[in-house]
């Protein structure tokens, strides 16, 4: 279950959960009250303040530069441009015009691309239509550098209905799904081969269902053998999965329904596995994997570095078990070579490097407390350490085998903000940092040599830069995107202070949040806070990193006059290792709202311009659940509360997501109860705004319409609006979140007075 709006102003702590007692301080901003006023009009109906990010950038993999589009050089569309990355010579290598079919009047308009391995032919993504949560139904189209010529694939198929199109290792054919089924398609003369026969309904190859994709996610389900000669793919079976209706009340005269398999907390989920056929067609090779195919998940698979074996890993339906195994691609035999288990759940692994060598693999484990990096022999499962230390890898960048380095983000000193390391592949060697001292939020995509990488940084009052630098010394030489006039309307806005701090839980565990004053702050005075919280595994509210339009409506909030403050409880998404993350399990709901009690009544203590009587908290699917528990488990602190898409019954949830951090039913039975905001819902005294979309897939409206249901059993008064379609972001239909944010600060100031008293 993850946040509905992307990406919010977070704020991470790495202090590990028993052993470390602090981390670095950030540096706090100060207050700009002269600036201009916001208006959520601006906002939300302008393009003002809008940080916009760049179109696809892709490394050329013969070193030769990186392709960008950029707006056509005459006429419409846009030109595909290459740069050299040390003179920065521009190149168009694909015009508008080329881009443009025959009849057509107007080029493609290009999501994505993909190059071949040589470089000289480019797939590209178009007519793109949403699948849930992304975006991967749409039409391709090849270019052909030296031919120069266009050409679209799978025209057999209805428009928009090819998936996860990829080039074979020599660019000769195509592979893609459509409608379930996997299709060769051969570039030199349209040649399609249907691989796959039996997709239909409840046989999904190549692809993942609803629960799959959003947990896991699981969404392209294919992979070419090196030698491009076969194909593996994962298949699922998804009959006896129950199935879940939504209905839709508005676009035709009579209601229309919405079906689709959704398997709730100890339900049955979709059977599972993985074949490998030939690329030519034929019959596939089923790996036997052990276990059963229901009770088990098929999390990642990839070939181990050649094209005789499959590298799988399966999680147990608890998750306290990921098994890797080696599988023959001939045989289907397969033998584990590594295996994490824990009391609560263990993580799979996205980043697997097959070494040149051909004796092994890197790997991420918790085995330690903490997330490192380590080097596996695939014939014994021995690990050796790569990275070690009381700090937590966050993301594997690249494998170097020629300059034998490891690449990868991390925070040692704070986990409020990212930055590139790197380490010996062999593990000799002290950690670097590459990273200037820079405070805030970096990533990068990197060159296949790692000497040059395209650089995006952002802070909590600088919105994304993106630039393209040298390594190791991390030079500037272009800046792509700096965003300069939306950070200028930024800077003029008049601002209250801005600060990083931490407060210590009844346990003595300390806990990060940040604090936003209003504007013309008076220490002397009192004034309203409301919190903002997610709580749950799936994300920070805390890090130093630009927070888009949550952050600016909550500069909106402090122009109005309130305090605007966020915690990261326990189990949030922060780099602090495996005890913090795993402290929530079967406890999820319980706490993580004591600890943001515990950092309410901290704050009173510590400052006394917050006003205990107007407390207000809110939050947006895991934080408006949060927000639910706050409000019924300690109705004397929390005086006002925003609920957006929340869970109230953890068991109407998916199977992937609740069963891993609540436990398995019926032996957990209690503790869902326990844990659901829904049982303690008889409690509530404040005010209560109660906020979802009805057409949302992923939490449902009938968990609000029961919670709805309960209040009203219990004779509490709240407000509560639906969003006719909305699905889980509610941010669908023009107006919608002009409409939702207004009605949001209404209530506020209906219920939770602004301003200095």
């Amino acid at each position: 279950m993850r946040q509905g709006f992307a990406a919010a102003l977070a704020v991470t702590a790495l202090a590990a959960c028993s052993s470390v007692p602090g981390h670095a301080p950030v540096a706090s901003q100060d207050a700009h009250p002269n600036g201009e006023s916001l208006s959520l009009t601006a906002l939300y109906q302008t393009d003002t303040y809008e940080a916009r990010g760049v179109p696809p950038t892709r490394w050329l993999s013969d070193g030769s530069g990186y392709t960008i589009l950029e707006q056509a050089e005459q006429g419409s569309g846009h030109d595909l441009v290459r740069y050299h990355p040390r003179t920065q010579q521009r190149t168009v290598l694909i015009s508008a015009k080329e881009l443009t079919p025959e009849g057509a009047n107007a080029p493609l308009d290009i999501a994505d691309y993909h190059w071949s391995n040589a470089g000289d032919k480019l797939l590209i993504f178009t007519n793109t239509k949403r699948s849930w949560r992304t975006h991967t139904l749409g039409d391709y189209w090849v270019f052909d550098l030296q031919q120069r010529e266009l050409t679209q694939l799978g025209t057999f198929a209805d428009p928009s209905t090819l998936q996860f199109a990829k080039f074979d290792p020599a660019a000769e054919r195509v592979a893609y799904v459509m409608q379930n089924n996997i299709y060769v398609e051969r570039l030199r003369d349209g040649k399609i081969t249907q691989l796959t026969h039996d997709g239909s309904d409840t046989i999904v190859n190549g692809t993942f269902d609803w629960v799959n994709e959003e947990e896991f996610f699981l969404r392209d389900g294919f992979r070419w053998s090196p030698d491009g000669t076969e194909i593996a793919y994962w298949q699922l079976d998804t009959s006896g999965t129950p199935i879940f209706t939504m209905i839709n009340n508005t676009d035709a005269l009579y209601p229309t329904l919405k079906t689709f398999p959704y398997p709730k907390v100890g339900e049955t989920n979709a059977a599972m596995r993985i074949g490998v056929i030939p690329a030519d067609g034929g019959d596939t090779t089923w790996m036997k994997v052990p276990g059963d195919p229901r009770q088990h998940y098929l999390v990642r698979m990839q070939w181990a570095g050649n094209s005789e074996q499959l590298f799988i890993q399966q999680l147990t339906r608890s998750q306290a078990v990921n098994r890797a195994f080696l599988a023959n691609a001939d045989t289907g035999n397969v033998a584990e070579v590594i295996r994490e288990t824990t009391e609560s759940w263990a993580e799979y692994v996205d980043d697997v490097t097959f070494l040149a060598d051909g004796e092994s693999f890197t790997w991420l484990s918790e085995r330690s407390g903490y997330r490192h990096i380590y080097r596996v022999d695939r014939d014994s499962g021995r690990l050796t350490a790569i990275t070690r230390g009381n700090w937590d890898v966050v993301e594997v960048l690249q494998i170097n085998e020629a300059q034998g380095w490891v690449y990868f983000i991390a925070s040692p000193e704070t986990p409020l903000e990212r930055y590139l390391f790197r380490a010996s592949l062999d593990g000799s060697s002290k950690l670097e940092r590459l990273t200037p001292a820079q405070a805030g939020t970096h990533s990068y995509q990197l060159s296949a040599d790692a000497d040059y990488a395209v650089h995006t940084y952002s802070s909590v009052t600088q919105m994304p830069q993106v630039d393209m630098i040298s390594l190791p010394d991390h030079r500037r030489i272009r800046m792509i995107k700096n965003n300069a006039e939306a950070q200028t309307a930024f800077n003029e806005l008049a601002r209250g202070s801005f600060e990083f701090f931490q407060v210590t839980a009844q346990d003595g565990l300390e806990l990060d949040g940040f604090l936003m004053k209003p504007v013309n702050f008076d220490p002397n005075k009192d004034y309203p806070i409301l919190f903002y919280v997610y709580g749950e595994p799936w994300g920070q509210t805390v890090s130093n990193s630009w927070g888009g339009e949550r952050f600016l409506w909550h500069t909106y909030l402090t122009q109005q006059g309130y305090i605007v403050a966020s915690i990261d409880n326990r189990g949030t998404k922060s780099p602090r290792g495996f005890d913090w993350r795993r402290s929530i399990y079967k406890n999820l709901g319980v706490v993580t709202v004591r600890d943001q009690h515990d950092a309410l009544q901290a704050m009173l203590d510590r400052w006394s311009f917050i006003d205990e009587d107007r407390v207000g908290i809110w939050g947006h699917s895991g934080g408006g659940s949060q927000t639910l528990n706050a409000l019924f488990r300690y109705p004397e602190a929390y005086d006002v509360g925003l609920a957006l898409a929340p869970v109230p019954d953890l068991t109407l949830y998916d199977t992937i997501y609740q069963e891993r951090y609540s436990g398995l039913l019926p032996e957990a039975a209690e503790r869902y109860r326990e844990t659901s905001a829904i049982t303690h819902a008889e409690n509530l005294q404040g005010d209560l705004l109660l906020v979802h979309g009805t057409g949302d897939d992923n939490v449902h409206f009938q968990g609000t319409e029961r919670l709805v249901n309960e209040l009203i059993k219990h004779g509490k008064q709240f407000e509560f609006f639906a969003y006719p379609n909305r699905t889980h972001g509610i941010r669908e239909g023009e107006g919608t979140t002009l409409h939702l944010r207004t009605m949001m600060t209404d209530f506020l100031r209906e219920h939770l007075p602004a301003g200095a008293r």
